[in-house]
């Protein structure tokens, strides 16, 4: 599942078009960026918005690895993604 902390017929639009493999929740009130502990109202790249993260969740609903990023360009490598996600299959 993804989240989308923006309130936009055209991000709507685009998981429709695309058809994403995934659930898409669109977070327009910010509640759940705010829990997760990713939102901020003020940086050096952006205010009112969510940093780029990963959460990659087990299905016990317990967090296996976590990404949060300082700047709206980082994000985890590929390489980085699928390797966790492999632990997390083997458990």
């Amino acid at each position: 599942m993804a989240v989308v902390a923006q309130r936009s017929e055209k991000v709507k639009r685009y998981i429709e078009d695309t058809g994403l493999p995934f659930d898409v929740l669109i977070d327009d009130s910010r509640e759940t960026v705010k829990a997760y502990g990713v939102w901020h109202r003020a940086g050096f790249d952006a205010w009112n918005i969510a940093r780029p993260a990963l959460f990659l969740i087990d299905r016990g609903g317990i967090i296996r690895y976590a990404f949060v990023a300082d700047f709206q360009t980082e994000f985890p490598e590929h390489h980085v993604i699928v390797e966790e996600l492999g632990k997390i299959s083997s458990q």
